[in-house]
């Protein structure tokens, strides 16, 4: 958790949920977007962000996150030598 690379995956997800949240609660009410409130719709995607930080922090101690854009899935792969 106190690693550069474990910052950079959860900032990842928090801007990935909050663009979600974003867009789930101006479409949700289908109106216009001068019509939106604001204030309630970047609300609710930030309280969503910080429920990802949180929940990033809290998985840490479980083991090691899922790929994202910042992580890579690559495994080494190591030949025996006879």
């Amino acid at each position: 958790m106190f690693t550069t690379d474990f910052w950079k995956a959860t900032a990842e997800r928090a801007v990935r949920t909050f663009a979600q949240s974003l867009v789930a609660v101006l479409t949700a009410g289908v109106t216009n977007l001068f019509d939106v409130e604001w204030q309630a719709a970047l609300a609710t995607a930030g309280l969503a962000t910080l429920l990802a930080v949180l929940t990033a922090i809290g998985a840490a101690k479980a083991g090691r996150p899922g790929p994202g854009i910042t992580e890579t899935t690559e495994r080494a792969v190591t030949s025996e030598v006879s």
